[in-house]
């Protein structure tokens, strides 16, 4: 962004590439699995609105906006007690800000646990799962655009709603007895992220910014029905996207963007989609934020798709120096073979 270079945020129109799982997607996945009344006062609309539920707003499904999917923090949680801190209470902590999820316990929901992964030596990896779980939905909109002081504040305010969230579940006289007593099992790691208390240290930022340069990798691509001809690297991953919103229809809750669309093989990245147009910048390379639409980016955005990027793009950056060529002028034939002579997958065969 800095250096002048074109950049979108947010989800395109369904129209822009074609594509058919972009923009407004209302789905069934991550979904309320019960009706639930979304105001302050149950059937009362003049009430208010629960909090982070918006009205829902005259678009239709494929329609683009600015909505960026939610973030959260990847924990590290224990149920050694020689090594489990209970969950702290934050310093802001409000329990009205859990009212939503407070009324959708009463109607007997109850896998609040469902985003645990299994890890060695008592210990578990707590991710996002289901209609209400760590995702701080709508929290993450500013982000992209957001200078340091701004992204600091969203930063913090994601570790108040977590950390919030786990101390209602462990404490509060709402949540049902069974559930108190399961979450009060586990905490943070002790011997996990010392300096800050067994809290990670980086927010999971699934998308932000995304340039948008000479070739843009879209549903097609992931799909297979569209092939790059200067690949870089192959992706592997279902088309995903958490969801972007808490809205209301027909007079009840909803969560809206989340896709989760798999099965097909790994597919190549265009060298195009990483570097960006001439004119906008000659000595640049974006391995991450690279030139995607939104649910093309959410199969690519893995960490191992990164890391192969990241030594394509320190490959193509060495040719151009020796040459003294910009970036976009390099012998593409000449990166492939040095990129496939160091052992770079290039293409899938069965």
């Amino acid at each position: 962004a800095l250096a002048g270079v074109s950049y979108r945020t947010g989800r395109e129109s369904n129209n822009t590439y074609g594509e058919t799982l972009n923009g407004v997607q209302l789905r069934d996945k991550h979904q309320f699995e019960f009706t639930i009344d979304p105001y302050v006062i149950a059937g009362d609309p003049t009430s208010g609105l629960l909090p982070g539920v918006f009205a829902d707003q005259p678009q239709v499904l494929g329609d683009g906006d600015y909505s960026i999917q939610a973030y959260n923090f990847r924990l590290c949680l224990t149920n050694d007690p020689q090594n489990r801190m209970p969950f702290p209470r934050p310093r802001n902590y409000d329990p009205s800000q859990y009212a939503m999820l407070a009324r959708y316990l009463t109607t007997g929901w109850n896998r609040v646990l469902g985003g645990f992964g299994p890890l060695v030596n008592k210990k578990m990896d707590l991710n996002n799962n289901g209609a209400m779980s760590t995702d701080y939905i709508w929290g993450s909109h500013e982000y992209p655009g957001g200078h340091y002081l701004n992204r600091e504040r969203i930063f913090q305010d994601h570790v108040s709603y977590q950390q919030g969230l786990l101390y209602f579940l462990a404490n509060d006289p709402q949540v049902p007895q069974d559930i108190r007593e399961n979450m009060s099992a586990w905490g943070l790691a002790r011997d996990e992220f010392v300096e800050t208390d067994g809290w990670p240290h980086q927010l999971y930022i699934r998308e932000a910014r995304r340039m948008v340069s000479a070739y843009v990798m879209t549903e097609h691509n992931v799909r297979g029905t569209r092939v790059v001809e200067d690949p870089i690297s192959l992706a592997a991953y279902t088309m995903d996207s958490h969801n972007t919103r808490r809205i209301v229809r027909d007079g009840r809750l909803w969560n809206e963007g989340d896709v989760q669309v798999g099965g097909f093989p790994p597919y190549p990245i265009s060298y195009r989609s990483i570097i960006p147009r001439k004119a906008d910048c000659e000595n640049l390379l974006v391995p991450v934020c690279l030139s995607t639409s939104h649910i093309a980016y959410g199969s690519i955005r893995m960490e191992p798709v990164f890391m192969i990027l990241g030594q394509s793009a320190a490959t193509a950056a060495a040719q151009a120096i020796d040459s003294d060529s910009a970036l976009q002028d390099i012998s593409y034939p000449a990166l492939r073979a040095r990129l496939e002579q160091d052992g770079q997958i290039l293409a899938w065969v069965k």
